[in-house]
């Protein structure tokens, strides 16, 4: 939309507040607010802030940088009140010359988008975060140990079930923000939900997961409930996945996936995006499941992918490609099963795009598919027989995988690399020299 169709929206809306938002490397969403007044001035100016302080922005003799509205972004915050109602717009990052910042992730994917473009092709994602709703165990500010919301599981439904009326308002919320919801279901843990929306192209979609998961937390606080997007919160149950279903288009829109001779209905650039992610999985592994706990989840028995691999009939593969209706040739996708919803959607859908071009431009080819054959079931000389290797085990081997691999590394350029680098290896530091519940338990006694 232009600047008139903007404002004429905003005294719709009557909104006061504009938010203008940005992410740091890790993915947190960061912003500066404004009143509504400074909102021209703004838009055509920019808005400067310290970037000193912000994890991987810049250093502190070259702290300041320029945010550059997004307006296409707009969106009305649901949860504020209506006398102080605010409105969000994402940012792209500049430099004091007019230079993008290098290590503004949603600027880096992008570039990455513009650069695919002039090749000729569109990459569109469509995300499913999963989250848990606890109810607060203490005073309602603790956070240990949380208490599920509710005691449902795998598309359970009850007229009656609170769960469902929270799920109901964020959905209502949420499409309210202009995302697609396509579908809002119970997933297999107790407290576990999905929100599924609509593919779209690969940056709005990554605005799309962040704006998903704050409001989701927005409106569960409302609720008096903490939703969390922690990929392992509780012990012995199934983990919070974010599983991507990808695809290509041609400029004018068919999808370059589909070919209805093919078994699978894939085509040939397909199968090679698939070679690709495959290829570059292990090093993939660092941004898409970015956390010391994301390998919590990555375990044999809970529906995640540890296996490398792809099937069509096999859940546990790391890529699987999901049926449809005949004739639906825009639905032709592959789906990776590994990203938690802890990562970066920018810099997770940057590194996707990578590993699938690296494929697509070596003429990859991928391995058999996994179709019907437990893997979990087999030993390692039989999955080594195959061909099937697996995912690190825990995040420093996915650093170590990620420092190794030059096209995932190139993926994101040195200013992202670094700050990224740094913050999960510090990260890993914290975790190792912590001392958990778990050890006190084990050994304190028996040692």
């Amino acid at each position: 939309m232009d600047k008139k169709e903007l404002f004429s929206r905003i005294e719709a809306d009557q909104v006061k507040f504009i938010s203008f938002q940005f992410t740091d490397v890790t993915g947190s969403v960061k912003s500066v607010d404004a009143p509504i007044g400074r909102l021209a001035e703004d838009l055509d100016n920019g808005i400067w802030f310290d970037g000193s302080s912000v994890e991987g922005f810049s250093r502190i003799q070259e702290s300041d940088m320029l945010l550059r509205p997004d307006i296409d972004t707009y969106a009305v915050l649901p949860w504020s009140p209506d006398d102080l109602k605010r409105a969000r717009l994402f940012c792209d990052i500049y430099l004091p010359d007019g230079s993008p910042f290098a290590g503004d992730p949603r600027g880096a994917l992008r570039r990455s988008l513009e650069a695919l473009k002039k090749k000729g092709y569109t990459f569109n994602v469509g995300s499913e975060p999963e989250f848990f709703l606890f109810r607060r165990n203490g005073n309602g500010s603790e956070t240990i140990h949380p208490v599920p919301h509710d005691v449902g599981t795998y598309f359970d439904f009850s007229p009656n079930d609170e769960a469902v009326r929270v799920r109901t308002e964020l959905i209502q919320a949420l499409e309210t923000m202009g995302l697609d919801v396509e579908v809002g279901h119970h997933e297999v843990a107790l407290a576990q939900h999905e929100i599924d929306f609509r593919f779209d192209d690969a940056l709005r979609s990554a605005d799309n997961v962040l704006t998903m998961k704050y409001t989701v937390k927005a409106i569960a606080a409302q609720n008096g409930l903490l939703a969390s997007f922690m990929p392992k919160p509780i012990f012995g149950i199934n983990g919070s996945g974010m599983h991507c279903h990808q695809s290509l288009a041609t400029l004018d829109g068919k999808n370059a996936f589909y070919d209805p001779n093919d078994t699978f209905n894939l085509s040939k650039i397909a199968y090679q995006f698939i070679a690709g992610q495959l290829v570059h999985a292990k090093a993939m592994s660092a941004v898409l499941a970015p956390t010391v706990n994301s390998y919590k989840r990555l375990v044999p028995g809970y529906e995640a992918p540890v296996y490398i691999g792809w099937a069509q009939t096999n859940r546990s593969a790391l890529i699987r490609i999901p049926r449809y209706n005949k004739g639906m040739s825009s639905a032709a996708r592959a789906e990776l099963r590994c990203p938690d919803p802890s990562c970066n959607p920018y810099l997770a859908y940057n590194v996707m795009l990578a590993a699938a071009l690296d494929g697509i431009n070596r003429g990859l080819v991928p391995p058999k598919p996994l179709n019907n054959i437990n893997v979990y079931e087999m030993t390692s000389d039989e999955r080594h027989a195959l061909g099937v290797d697996e995912l690190p085990g825990s995040l420093r081997e996915a650093l170590i995988e990620f420092e190794a691999d030059a096209v995932i590394k190139d993926a994101l350029d040195d200013a992202l690399y670094g700050a990224f680098v740094r913050a999960k290896k510090a990260e890993w530091e914290e975790y190792r020299l912590h001392v958990m519940d778990w050890e006190v338990g084990r050994y304190l006694e028996t040692a």
